[in-house]
């Protein structure tokens, strides 16, 4: 039965998500899927130009929108002609939603009053090498420039035995590695019985798949690495070197001012402590350039930020303001200061990965090959590899060299 074409715009929960949607839409022909994501305008900007473009290029087809664009603000995409209906995140979910002729073209709950999380699973993810598993969705925090959790509702976590079976489903469909995500995963827990944590869920689950090699997880909130986990990071070599958090700056008065819960000395004591339990971590961070009232000397801040706790994988945003949250009533930094300091964040970024690619020179790695010529190590580097490996096949080699921003390897 053939499945629809899906265009998936950003976070890792969102391609998980994708996946359940091309079983559920399976044979819905001629169809369209454009599942978004509502972080910044231009997350929003190219949804709507994919939108007309899949309606240039397939006229005729039936385009559906759904995502936390869609959710948020169903009205702006049901008004465009191109779109035939808009669905809710839970929605999009619903078996109902694909099987049931629509009484109305627009289905869009409310997400606020969701209490559980899907319970789908699914056996792959296309010609991925890595799996995405959810295990969090949601979020109960109020930043004050984020707009996700109207577009995910209140923090709602799967139960341990659920992920331990897509996981050990996934394994056994081939895949090597698999990303736990979620909105707020280290929120997770605390809405289940016995409200256990984050850390205690990953050593379960590592336990009850002792034939899984490669465990990632993805975006974590600082403040919140819980006992466990930490104890994890210097112990279990099957959960990957490379973490990536929720920093979003690097200066006390605009984390006061986003309503984080995290100061930037929480920040730099996390990665050292990591890095006490198991030197070779990596760190990735997501990180706002231009927040509202970010002076020079605060941008600066977030700047050293980089080296202070040695970030090699950066995601950095200009501020983007959302409506409907309180940033967005803030005095606002100039659009041509927030591009500007959003460069200078990128270019320390690049030149930080280039250091770190440079110091893996000489050395042994294992890589997961994700498709013929290029795969990834456990620190999350880009290699080109020297000989053909299936995809998913994990690989030891030796790096030879750099080029173009990926490591060259040879066979170890």
């Amino acid at each position: 039965m053939a499945a629809p074409d899906i265009l998936t715009f950003g976070c890792r929960l969102n391609a998980y998500e994708s996946e359940i949607m091309r079983t559920l839409a399976a044979g819905q022909d001629d169809t369209v899927i454009v599942n978004t994501c509502a972080v910044t305008k231009e997350a929003e900007r190219q949804a709507r130009q994919a939108i007309r473009r899949t309606a240039r290029e397939r006229p005729g087809a039936k385009i559906v929108v759904t995502g936390c664009a869609a959710q948020i603000d169903p009205a702006r995409f049901a008004a465009m002609p191109e779109v035939a209906r808009v669905l809710g995140n839970v929605e999009k979910l619903d078996p109902k939603s694909w099987t049931a002729a629509p009484n109305d073209p627009v289905q869009v709950g409310d997400i606020m009053t969701v209490q559980e999380t899907a319970g789908h699973l699914i056996d792959g993810f296309g010609e991925r090498a890595r799996a995405f598993v959810q295990v969090q969705n949601g979020c109960d925090h109020r930043c004050t420039f984020c707009i996700i959790p109207f577009g995910r509702g209140p923090s709602r976590s799967v139960p341990m035995g659920r992920i331990a079976e897509q996981v050990r489903r996934l394994v056994e469909a081939g895949f090597r590695e698999v990303v736990l995500t979620g909105v707020d995963m280290t929120a997770y827990g605390a809405d289940l019985p016995g409200q256990p944590s984050l850390g205690q869920m990953v050593r379960r689950l590592l336990a009850a798949v002792p034939e899984l090699p490669r465990l990632r997880l993805s975006s974590l909130d600082a403040v919140e690495i819980d006992p466990d986990l930490m104890t994890l990071f210097g112990s279990e070599a099957r959960l990957m070197p490379h973490l990536h958090l929720s920093l979003q700056a690097g200066d006390d008065m605009i984390l006061k001012r986003m309503k984080r819960r995290h100061s930037r000395a929480d920040a730099v004591t996390l990665c050292a402590e990591i890095r006490r339990r198991r030197p070779d971590t990596v760190f990735g961070a997501d990180l706002i350039a231009g927040f509202p009232t970010e002076t020079e000397a605060m941008a600066k801040n977030s700047l050293r930020l980089i080296e202070d706790c040695g970030l090699t994988h950066l995601h950095v945003f200009p501020f983007s303001a959302r409506p409907g949250t309180p940033a967005a009533r803030m005095p606002q930094v100039p659009g041509d200061r927030r591009k500007a300091r959003a460069a200078r964040l990128r270019a320390a970024g690049a030149a930080a990965f280039r250091r770190y690619l440079e110091s893996q020179v000489g050395a042994t790695a294992r890589v997961l090959v994700e498709e013929a010529g290029f795969g990834r190590t456990e620190h999350y580097a880009p290699v080109r590899l020297p000989h053909t490996a299936e995809p998913g096949e994990i690989i030891a080699v030796r790096i030879a060299g750099l080029a173009e921003g990926q490591l060259i390897a040879e066979a170890a």
